[in-house]
């Protein structure tokens, strides 16, 4: 009997964590706090979240060695700063473009829709959500708002600071500081290129051999993805009050349609017309890399994923991929970017702060500088809306940002997607420049190399 496709598995439960989900709720709600069917669900919770939590780890332990051996290795086949400079240049137009373009769709949707006014002033039951989301906010999101609010305007100068970290093991283990990392990644593989030969050749089969088992334990760790997933998505579903959804539903439908617009629209656009690639193979390729980005809300714990979908499925070469997907995954953040841009106008609507173009310019400067190497784990734009908001003078900044806290889990899980989308893209489109046969015939699939594994660990005798 042929097994279901491994996207297939994600997509079934991620269906069954939100039906079971839904179910719990309304159980807890109709049997009260003090029953044993509320007991028996925490125990549930719980127990559900320290399987995604596991899942979540074993996807980020390998995300430091994936990205050092495959920037090493990556420019190690690009044959040295020649072949580097002329990639690395592409990407990052690639992804400079994408991003101010992302702002862009978000700046014209918000100012379309208006999420924060009725009939043209400030929306006050979105007002009133603000102040009581304090009193009902929970420790742990009053505690990332305090931490965010101790950011100043010169936090700004953050992004060049991470370039250079004075410990590089200390940045290894620091999510925040993955730029520092591929920094110091690229320096090792150029100054291994300029080795003599009998030198650069050992290290360099060294470095790929790395790669290839991190690709390995890749394979491995997606076998277990479904379960992960389900992990992960239950205890969101569960605990996802209704009401400031529904309260909050323009801002909510707002920042879905802007983050469906740039998915859909600009970047399939940008695939059709500058990479001449056929958009509808891609999504078929990118299928199981971006529900995994949807179910852990990471960018960073989706790269090995991304980046084996890219080069199974999409038919980008290593060389490539090992380049621009690590250094997207850290600098190049759409659907991060779109989002912030969006929450500020928004709460400055809401706040009756009426901001003139230039300063509307200012926050799409801010938020394309924010998002440049902002952490690719939960939440973490959240730390970028109240600097911008704080330094556009924003009375109640702390307040909207608990609201928007209360909210973010689903809306970081779609725009996590839009990230690690956009990250793709730059990739076969860089790959086809480079003259790759990207996205044509019939592939080899991730998911078919997920099962063989599963069959062979299923009959080792060994």
């Amino acid at each position: 009997m042929k097994k279901v496709a491994a996207h297939w598995q994600i997509l079934i439960a991620l269906g069954l964590a939100v039906l079971l989900g839904v179910i719990f709720r309304n159980f807890s709600i109709a049997y009260g706090g003090e029953s044993s069917f509320t007991e028996f669900a925490s125990k549930t919770i719980a127990t559900s979240t320290f399987i995604g939590d596991m899942f979540m780890s074993a996807l980020k332990m390998i995300i430091v060695p994936l990205i050092v051996s495959s920037i090493i290795a990556g420019i190690g086949a690009l044959g040295g700063v020649k072949g580097f400079g002329r990639m690395g240049l592409k990407t990052v137009g690639f992804y400079t473009l994408t991003s101010l373009a992302a702002i862009l769709v978000g700046l014209s949707v918000v100012n379309l829709f208006e999420p924060g006014l009725v009939n043209g002033q400030p929306n006050e039951e979105i007002r009133a959500a603000f102040d009581r989301s304090v009193d009902e906010a929970s420790e742990k999101d009053l505690a990332k708002v305090e931490a965010a609010n101790e950011k100043q305007a010169t936090d700004y100068l953050d992004f060049f600071k991470k370039l250079f970290p004075p410990n590089i093991i200390s940045a290894a283990s620091d999510n925040g500081q993955m730029l520092g990392l591929i920094v110091f990644s690229i320096l090792f593989g150029v100054a291994m290129t300029r080795l003599p030969t009998k030198e650069m050749t050992t290290l360099q089969g060294t470095v790929q051999g790395i790669n290839d088992v991190m690709i390995l334990i890749t394979r491995w760790i997606m076998m277990l993805a479904p379960v992960g997933v389900f992990a992960l998505m239950f205890p969101v579903v569960y605990k996802s009050g209704w009401q400031i959804f529904i309260e909050m539903g323009s801002y909510f439908g707002t920042v879905l349609t802007a983050l469906a617009v740039h998915m859909f629209i600009t970047l399939p656009l940008i695939l059709k017309f500058v990479g001449g690639l056929n958009p509808l193979s891609h999504f078929k390729a990118m299928q199981t890399a971006l529900l995994t980005a949807f179910s852990t809300a990471s960018s960073s714990a989706t790269l090995p994923v991304t980046m084996r979908c890219v080069q199974e499925n999409a038919g980008v070469s290593k060389r490539t991929s090992s380049f621009t997907l690590p250094l997207g995954a850290t600098v190049n953040m759409d659907g991060t970017a779109l989002y912030e841009c969006v929450a500020v106008i928004f709460v400055a609507q809401v706040m009756g702060v009426d901001m003139s173009f230039g300063q509307q310019f200012v926050v799409v400067a801010a938020a394309l500088l924010t998002s440049i190497g902002v952490a690719g784990v939960p939440s973490a734009s959240l730390v970028a809306i109240l600097l911008i908001l704080k330094n556009s003078n924003i009375d109640g900044a702390e307040t909207a940002v608990v609201a928007l806290l209360s909210v973010d889990r689903l809306l970081d899980m779609s725009r996590t997607a839009v990230n690690v989308f956009g990250d793709s893209c730059a990739a076969v489109v860089v790959g086809a420049s480079e003259g790759e046969k990207v996205l044509q015939g019939d592939l080899h699939h991730f998911e078919e190399d997920i099962e063989e594994e599963g069959d062979r660990l299923m009959h080792d005798d060994r």
